[in-house]
């Protein structure tokens, strides 16, 4: 790394990961490659040597005082990072904005891994014609749209953000898909399957019971629950601050332990499947697209803008070629598959 700013030690020292991005966006310092760069602090735990320090025993705090992710904090998050702008995100993301991990076994671009996930999904539920689905975070509607047409189903898809959902409704015109602005909580009717794609980070362990058990009240007693999920090596209660603070207001991510403990005595757990290292692919092609769309976005959001995004972006792709992150696809049933359930890779 250059560092342009020597305040820069004293600030990562006092605020760690906080400071660390601050630092970034206000240009006290660079690295030729920031997503190798994040990739090589994290797999020399470098983080770890500083994990107590004013920002963390903060939002430590704020986790263990305050439920962040309440009925009332819920759209918070669909207002500071998803209703940014559409334009920012046709502009990113695949054709058909996916806004989740790729599945690239098989894939050599962008578009083809989200197409790959979003059919894997669809398989892993063993979704058929007429089978109704709730999509729980769905998004710019892409996986409602791709059920809807390929294989014949009818989906209710809730999001906590209007940009999306005005967008998502658009998208899946003329087809057998409703789309809310709606809180998870809000839902009381019964599905056929159940998928949730890169919403449970916004759930915050305090609700993580609840969360399941509405899944579990409005499933079906035959049908599966697909969730696709980032997770983390250790339980944690809070997320990373500079992520809460500058890209996903209560944001956090969970563990194993966390993930089995809310859903002993509701689900049983068919399928855990990991391709966190798929993210590291996904998240360099969001910045390749990005970078390349800049000059036609640079008036409307301003160059600190630019700096915060691809640092989020680049960290992100980092921790996951670190396996500091991870990513899951848990298929869970509410009594056991008959027989035993089929894994689909």
């Amino acid at each position: 790394i250059t560092v342009h700013d020597e305040r820069f030690y004293n600030r990562v020292i006092r605020y760690g990961s906080l400071g660390l991005g601050e630092a970034y966006m206000e240009n006290w310092w660079d690295a030729n490659s920031l997503d190798a760069f994040i990739h090589k602090v994290l797999t020399a735990h470098l983080n770890k040597d500083i994990q107590v320090n004013l920002a963390s025993i903060f939002t430590v705090a704020k986790a263990f005082i305050f439920n962040l992710q309440s009925n009332e904090r819920a759209f918070e998050v669909g207002e500071a990072h998803y209703d940014l702008g559409n334009d920012l995100y046709e502009a990113m993301l695949d054709k058909r904005m996916v806004y989740t991990c790729g599945y690239w076994k098989d894939a050599k671009t962008l578009d083809d891994a989200q197409e790959a996930k979003l059919d894997l999904v669809c398989k892993k539920i063993g979704l058929k014609e007429g089978d109704r689905i709730l999509d729980i975070g769905c998004g710019w509607g892409s996986f409602a749209k791709y059920a809807a047409e390929r294989y014949g189903a009818s989906v209710v898809g809730i999001t906590v953000s209007v940009e999306q959902a005005a967008l998502a409704r658009e998208h899946c015109a003329g087809l057998p898909v409703e789309i809310r602005i709606q809180d998870y909580r809000a839902v009381n009717e019964k599905f056929d399957h159940i998928i949730s794609l890169g919403m449970f980070e916004h759930v915050g362990y305090k609700n993580y019971r609840i969360y399941f058990e509405i899944a579990n009240r409005c499933l079906k007693d035959d049908g599966l629950f697909l969730l696709h999920t980032i997770g983390s090596n250790f339980s944690v209660i809070t997320g990373n601050p500079w992520m809460e603070k500058y890209i996903f207001p209560n944001g956090m991510i969970p563990s194993v332990t966390q993930i089995g403990k809310a859903i002993e005595g509701l689900f049983i757990v068919e399928d855990w499947h990991n391709f966190g290292a798929d993210y590291d692919k996904t998240l360099m092609a969001w910045f390749k697209n990005f970078d390349a769309a800049w000059p036609k976005l640079r008036d409307k959001y301003g160059d600190r803008f630019y700096r915060m995004w691809k640092y989020y972006l680049l960290s992100c792709a980092g921790a996951f070629r670190a396996r500091d992150m991870q990513l899951w696809q848990i298929v869970l049933s509410k009594n056991g598959v008959v027989g035993g359930y089929t894994s689909i890779r």
